[in-house]
């Protein structure tokens, strides 16, 4: 057996929760359900009698304000994953047992750090500092050092070859094999140390390898094989200008061979990259940081263009004035380099792409853009046009939008409303004037009152929507503005 470090993170299902959602820790009680059963909780609940096991309804009515978070382990890898790095940074070799939880060979480290509990605690400090609520645990094997983490309020320390007296007045239920466990306790078999007293052989047939795997860890013997992950290769690219350049052209051109260094070392992984992340340092340590998204996968060429575009987007503000001294390149989101390669007949919009991308290049990177429905009240706000290439925002027109259009909407939608003149009698419209036409007015709907701000008495503004229709079939979305003037807002073609 191996001395072992573990690190555990208590409650990480709502620990990556908050994080995922930009929270700090909260002292309110937050509990991970699954199948209407809690997996985790903080303490806070804990403290309100709520148990792993328990039934939502049987949560909620012992704490009403239980707020409730649902179960999604791949948003608990994605938040543990920066947290382990910057384990392996301080300490290499890490294996990561799953989210919260991870392990790690302490010879190294204890030589380092000058002992195994000094290296313990120097982890656990390092890690609390950037906000990160972890315990320790050293033992012999994984399992027994996870015991002492999950124990400790700091970091414990198990002498050697003492994991087994250390585990014995344990539960059975702490080795999480409920089948097992339950049969134990129906034997009368109540702590690890009952467990481990009874013979390998008759355990081994009594309960098989699973049992006997169980029986082993029971008595402080783990003969798991410790597997440390392989280190990410880095695929971070940095240039460094001395002195300083300001134009964007020698700015690219200098980028240029670092792109495709960058590109190269990707595709030797076997992986292309669809977000790359530019920074650009100035002289005095001043950053400007984008990520920049590409709808099929970055080259070369397109890494050096949203260098560019970069540079002489910060040209225009305030930042940078002294240059570019530093540029680095960083992959932010990858995939497997088959999944963007062009099969047998290509693809069918592989064309497109290379157009679109072209054009962009010369245009700029609000040259080409995409349309999306979007939130608003008026018609014109629930146009978002974004950057050919660029991650649309995420959409808010499932929103409530008080006053706003009904569906279906009109399929012409002005940018800026069209002034018309609209001719009423007793209240109804009785004739429309636009695109330089008089029409009599056939039909008419409304109308629908539109407040915006209403709680500034300053920015309010109030309208009244109509729709109508001329005696040449055309459908129109009229806008009346509270000082009387008359708009059409859209066309129904």
């Amino acid at each position: 057996m191996e001395r072992c470090l573990v690190l555990w993170c208590p409650d990480w299902p709502v620990a990556a929760y908050l994080r995922g959602r930009g929270e700090p820790e909260r002292a309110a009680p937050i509990a991970v359900f699954a199948q209407n059963l809690v997996v985790a909780c903080n303490a806070a609940a804990r403290q309100e009698g709520i148990r792993r096991g328990m039934r939502r309804r049987d949560a909620q009515s012992r704490c009403p304000a239980l707020r409730i978070a649902a179960e999604d382990p791949a948003r608990d890898a994605r938040e543990f994953l920066p947290i382990a790095d910057r384990i392996e940074r301080l300490a290499p070799g890490l294996q990561i047992m799953r989210p919260g939880l991870c392990a790690l060979r302490i010879r190294g480290a204890a030589r380092y750090y000058g002992g195994e509990l000094p290296a313990a605690l120097a982890l656990v400090q390092l890690l609390r500092e950037e906000g990160i609520d972890v315990r320790a645990g050293v033992a012999d094997g994984r399992f027994a050092a996870e015991q002492a983490a999950r124990a400790a309020a700091d970091a414990i320390v198990i002498e050697e070859g003492g994991s087994g007296a250390f585990l014995a007045p344990l539960p059975v239920e702490t080795l999480d094999e409920e089948p097992l466990t339950k049969l134990l306790g129906q034997l009368g078999i109540r702590t690890l140390g009952d467990f481990a007293r009874l013979g390998a052989r008759e355990v081994l047939d009594r309960f098989g390898p699973s049992g006997a795997l169980r029986h082993a860890l029971a008595a402080g013997e783990d003969s798991r094989r410790f597997e440390p992950r392989a280190a990410p290769p880095d695929h971070t690219r940095e240039i460094a200008f001395e002195p300083p350049v300001a134009i964007a052209d020698q700015v690219a051109f200098g980028v240029r061979v670092a792109a495709e260094q960058f590109i190269a070392g990707l595709a030797q992984a076997g992986l292309a990259c669809t977000e790359v992340r530019v920074e650009l340092v100035g002289p005095d340590g001043d950053a400007v940081e984008r990520v920049w998204a590409h709808p099929a996968a970055f080259g070369a060429t397109s890494v050096v263009e949203r260098v560019r575009w970069q540079l002489e987007a910060a040209a225009t503000g305030t930042s940078l004035r002294g240059g570019v001294s530093t540029v680095r390149i960083a992959p932010e989101v990858t995939g497997s380099i088959s999944a963007h390669e062009p099969g047998l007949y290509g693809r069918p919009d592989e064309r497109v792409v290379h157009a679109l991308s072209r054009v962009q290049a010369m245009l700029g990177h609000r040259g080409v853009a995409t349309a999306s429905v979007g939130g608003g009240r008026r018609l014109a706000d629930r146009q978002v046009l974004t950057p050919w290439g660029e991650r649309a925002p995420r959409s808010l027109a499932d929103r409530p939008w008080p006053g706003a259009l009904p569906a279906p909407h009109p399929a012409s939608v002005y940018p800026r409303p069209i002034p018309v003149q609209v001719e009423h009698a007793g209240g109804a419209p009785e004739w429309i004037t636009a695109d330089g036409a008089r029409s009599r007015v056939t039909a008419w709907a409304g109308p629908w009152p539109l407040v915006e701000r209403g709680w500034s008495p300053a920015e309010r503004r109030r309208a009244d929507r109509y729709q109508v229709v001329d005696e040449a079939g055309r459908a129109w979305a009229l806008l009346l503005e509270q000082g009387g003037e008359w708009s059409a807002e859209g066309r129904y073609d």
